[in-house]
């Protein structure tokens, strides 16, 4: 007799067991992710509409400020949704969307922090040179490097979704649904 099982959802640890606790930890997710929202959106809406900081390293923090906002809303409304409605389950599509989404989102938050130190660098070590090294070309071409480009970042991220999908199949050998 075949084996006809099937993994449809992952089944979470609680942090508490009390209703009390739960709601205590769904305010402090709550309080962080708007203060996230709040810090964010504020240097995104300083950066854009302050012609006076349209400079390569605002730039690079309106950049910053984005991606963290992507990586704080794929996890943590997921987990004041069951902290709040007493929930410990996460379909598998959805683990494997916040895996691959938080990776991805977080190893282009590593790159621009550290096209940010070489911008950093060149002010300090060549101001000089600042303007030829730093154009807006270059920071546009770097900044895009972050977000798409470094393959590093998708080879990494094509393993998670492998990774997932083995374990789909490895749960579901046949295929059937």
């Amino acid at each position: 007799m075949p084996n006809s099982s099937s993994i449809s959802e992952f089944l979470l640890l609680a942090l508490a067991d009390t209703r009390q606790l739960q709601l205590l930890h769904f305010w402090l997710l709550l309080g962080i992710y708007l203060a996230a929202l709040l810090g964010n959106g504020l240097i995104s809406t300083a950066v854009a509409c302050d012609h006076r900081l349209h400079t390569p390293m605002y730039f690079f923090l309106l950049n910053l400020a984005l991606l963290d906002l992507g990586c704080i809303s794929t996890t943590l409304p997921k987990a004041m949704a069951n902290a709040l409605w007493d929930t410990r389950a996460i379909s598998y599509a959805g683990c494997a969307a916040q895996v691959f989404l938080f990776a991805f989102l977080l190893s282009a938050e590593y790159s621009l922090l550290t096209i940010m130190s070489y911008d950093r660098y060149v002010a300090i070590c060549k101001p000089l040179h600042y303007g030829t090294l730093l154009g807006s070309r270059a920071c546009a071409t770097m900044a895009a490097a972050a977000w798409v480009l470094i393959p590093i970042k998708l080879y990494c991220s094509s393993h998670f979704f492998f990774i997932f999908y083995l374990c789909l199949l490895a749960g579901n050998p046949n295929g059937q649904k």
